[in-house]
């Protein structure tokens, strides 16, 4: 027994004429009466009474009949499901965004997904430090991480997104907060709010290295592991930070945002991926995030 003799058992049963199953299915009559009489004696039941004037379903043949069907549906529901699968229509996904992402993307991001690929469930989880993305990439707790290269591990693949100036987060009873724009030197006297050096940041090495190449020597206040926190505490003034521009997103009272005037005060974003990762879903999810940036 095989799909076809399901098929074919499934149009007789509802037209209940041989002729008219047979131009169906797009075949000769005595071929379908034959596959017929070979399933019922596979069966060793009889599912059709036959007469001069008639075709009938048995008592076996009716009960037969609801169970092929729902296998025929099952089948084309598998080939169906199949189908999407390898075009990326279907599937999970799990994108990890740094803090400036997270306040800056991460709204237009999902919304962008959801239309472009409305199969697949996609989770996200904001305010993650690079290193921490890179960890849970291997791990396979996120699928595709938006960070701040520099990224070191040559099993990622890392396609560049866009180059994010640098402003100065400055409370707004500051002395600088009135500037229309700073020089990395302008911060000497000040005290610092930085992302933290203990779970290695890739902004805590860019601001040190953009205030070193003014300079200055940096005094380090506080250290925070989330973009929000880190502007909250300039709000509350305890110091000035230096962060990527789609920072400003995160409006708070007592907080100004000013730009940085150094020519290399900028930082990459990036999407990342392991490598090898051939997912249908994985690489569609991936197009449409760089396409975004196009």
């Amino acid at each position: 027994m095989d799909l076809r003799h399901l098929r074919y058992f499934v149009a007789v049963a509802e037209e209940l004429h041989f002729g008219r199953a047979a131009e169906r299915l797009n075949m000769a009559q005595p071929p379908l009466s034959q596959q017929i009489r070979q399933l019922e004696g596979e069966l060793g039941v009889e599912l059709l009474r036959r007469t001069t004037r008639r075709v009938e379903l048995t008592e076996a043949g009716r009960a037969y009949l609801d169970r092929a069907r729902s296998i025929l549906t099952d089948v084309d529901e598998a080939a169906h499901l199949a189908r999407r699968v390898a075009t990326g229509s279907v599937g999970r996904l799990t994108i990890g965004c740094v803090g400036s992402a997270t306040y800056s993307l991460l709204s237009t991001l999902s919304r962008r997904l959801s239309d472009e690929l409305p199969g697949v469930d996609f989770f996200f989880r904001g305010e993650m430090l690079v290193p921490d993305q890179v960890e849970a990439l291997h791990a396979g707790t996120i699928d595709i991480a938006l960070l701040r290269p520099p990224v070191a591990d040559h099993s990622l693949v890392v396609h560049t997104l866009r180059r994010d100036r640098l402003v100065v987060a400055v409370p707004a009873d500051h002395p600088l907060a009135g500037r229309p724009r700073l020089q990395a030197a302008d911060l000497a006297q000040s005290d610092l709010i930085v992302h933290s050096a203990d779970r290695r940041s890739v902004m805590y090495d860019v601001v040190l290295r953009v205030l070193r190449g003014a300079g200055v020597e940096p005094h380090v206040r506080h250290e925070v592991g989330e973009t929000s926190t880190l502007v909250t505490l300039v709000a509350g003034g305890l110091g000035v930070a230096i962060v990527p521009e789609p920072v400003t997103a995160l409006a708070l009272d007592g907080l100004v945002y000013v730009p940085l005037t150094e020519a290399d005060a900028h930082v990459e974003l990036a999407a990342a991926h392991r490598a090898g990762r051939a997912e249908p879903h994985l690489s569609r999810a991936v197009a449409v995030i760089r396409a975004m940036f196009d």
